[in-house]
């Protein structure tokens, strides 16, 4: 099945669709999840440039992120857009396991420390209020009201997609919250009978014991 938005990748098509699925695999997350922020972000243009903070990529890597990365915002724009992949790859990897939704990864890719919160958590942190990320994102804080909470940045993140894609997001959502909701159950299950296996020891020895 071909990931969303791929008619939008005209160079190295092949390539790049494969590392999508391998990165995403290695993650942990579905591949139409990275396409979706990629789309958000840059409409999968790695030539993409933000001309007013010199964002620059698939995923609009700020300078001082792709200094943290190694690289250069000035070497992201002489890269392949299958070459950038490795940095998206590089990014995202500490947050593996806390990727759980469309949302979320878009989440890591914003502002990570929102993973997980409640929906009115407010995007700040000490060295940025909270009126200045949204003086500075209008696009996400459209009733500007001077802040941006969870609730508010999830509504920009599933704003311009289409019914069908909305749907495929959703859908692999709800699979792979299912997929965890049943690992934690089986590990659940799996310590339940090791906790029964040793009291069960525990009895016998104690039986043996009382029979000397």
């Amino acid at each position: 099945m071909d990931l969303i938005f791929s008619h939008l990748v005209t160079q190295n098509r092949d390539a790049f669709f494969a590392k999508v699925r391998s990165i995403s695999n290695q993650l942990g997350v579905d591949p139409n999840w990275l396409m979706a922020v990629m789309w958000k972000e840059s409409r999968i243009n790695h030539r993409a440039v933000n001309t007013i903070s010199n964002a620059t990529g698939l995923i609009q890597f700020m300078p001082a992120t792709a200094r943290g990365l190694g690289t250069t915002t000035a070497a992201l724009l002489n890269m392949s857009n299958v070459q950038q992949l490795d940095l998206v790859h590089a990014y995202f990897r500490p947050y593996r396991g806390r990727m759980r939704s469309y949302v979320e990864m878009y989440q890591a890719c914003f502002f990570p420390i929102s993973i997980g919160k409640p929906d009115d958590w407010v995007f700040q942190s000490s060295t940025l209020s909270a009126q200045l990320i949204a003086r500075q994102n209008p696009g996400i804080d459209q009733n500007a009201n001077g802040v941006i909470t969870v609730a508010t940045f999830t509504r920009y993140a599933l704003r311009g997609f289409s019914a069908d894609v909305l749907q495929v997001l959703t859908n692999q959502t709800n699979q792979i919250k299912t997929k965890l909701s049943m690992n934690k159950t089986l590990k659940t299950i799996t310590i339940v009978c090791i906790a029964l296996g040793v009291i069960s020891g525990l009895l016998m020895l104690y039986v043996q014991l009382k029979k000397k």
